[in-house]
């Protein structure tokens, strides 16, 4: 039986209190300055006609470069987060994350492609876009061949198949330009929001819905899935179907978010076991709960990353630091039942 401390209502309520105080907070941060009245004044205008008391400077930096960045923050932490929950339940496998079925390998390829072949932003977000559903797509058809449980033949396809663009990755980065293409390709590697507008999120959205919906919806089927394929069939629910829904839209929102991100790795690990802390493991809570806290994670983590240092810390870095010591606790920790 989930044990609470508080009820999931008020656990929701302050997720979502937190988010909407972090995303107001984070918008006051960075090289340029503006003041809670400025914000407040920028914001009112685009509603109601007033008098000017900050510069066109301010309102071009708050709508064209921290508003992308912010918002996109939050749908990528919100994604990863819930790709990693639904990966699993569905495997029931505790140290499953979004990239487990290789669609993050697949990505890294088509953006080091990309950029090998000097394309713009644009183009390698769609490649790393394509790729990474291509790669859970090889994934899927090398698992129904496989022999035993569809569920371990998954896993085994994507170890395979993901060492096999990996391995790709780095020949691209061997055979590519060290003054120019390389760091691109391994800046790119290690996760940044950096290049976030409001084309990107336009782009993202409409994939990023799509599969993030569904998720909602179906929360609590996942609940019969982490029960095994037997119990779901008692209950009349086609697991198989169900399996494959859910992996097509965790990988959706997964290839989305690297895509315009880059490699950004643990945040589909830590939050949701994180999330079981606060309202366990009954999915009909822990989807929502996971969702807010994912936000909320990565736009902490964001702000941390472009206003630490006089550069910018690449994402990938700061969410490492977090994740393997939770790593380490998760592996060492009493075995706990998904």
């Amino acid at each position: 039986m989930d044990k609470k401390r508080v009820p999931y209502s008020v656990i929701i309520l302050s997720l979502g209190i937190l988010l909407i105080a972090a995303i107001t907070f984070s918008f006051f941060l960075g090289r340029y300055p503006i003041n809670p009245s400025q914000l407040f004044g920028i914001l009112v205008s685009r509603v109601i006609h007033i008098r000017q008391f900050w510069t066109d400077q301010m309102a071009t930096i708050l709508f064209n470069v921290r508003l992308p960045r912010i918002i996109l923050a939050c749908l990528v932490g919100c994604c990863l987060s819930a790709a990693g929950a639904s990966y699993q339940g569905i495997f029931q496998n505790p140290m499953a994350a979004p990239d487990i079925l290789g669609a993050t390998a697949g990505a890294a390829f088509g953006a080091a492609l990309a950029i090998l072949q000097n394309q713009n932003h644009l183009v390698i977000t769609l490649y790393a876009f394509c790729f990474s559903l291509l790669t859970v797509t090889v994934v899927y058809f090398i698992s129904r061949k496989a022999q035993g449980k569809q569920v371990l033949g998954l896993v085994l396809a994507g170890i395979m198949v993901g060492s096999l663009f990996s391995a790709g990755t780095s020949y691209i980065k061997l055979v590519a330009d060290s003054n120019n293409q390389l760091p691109a390709i391994t800046y790119w590697l290690m996760g940044s929001l950096s290049g976030a507008t409001t084309q990107t999120v336009t782009i993202v959205l409409l994939p990023m819905a799509l599969g993030l919906i569904p998720l909602f919806l179906l929360r609590w089927r996942i609940n019969v899935l982490t029960l095994g394929d037997d119990e779901a069939r008692t209950m009349g629910i086609n697991s198989t179907r169900l399996r494959i829904i859910v992996i097509m839209c965790a990988t959706l929102v997964t290839a989305a978010s690297v895509s315009v991100t880059g490699m950004i790795g643990w945040v589909g690990l830590v939050i949701p076991h994180l999330s079981r802390r606060l309202v366990g493991n009954n999915y009909k809570h822990l989807m929502p709960a996971t969702m807010l806290f994912g936000a909320i994670f990565l736009l902490l983590v964001d702000d941390v990353s472009r206003n630490l240092l006089q550069t910018e810390i690449p994402l990938g870095i700061l969410t490492a630091f977090i994740g393997a010591p939770f790593f380490i606790y998760l592996i060492t920790r009493k075995e706990e039942t998904y």
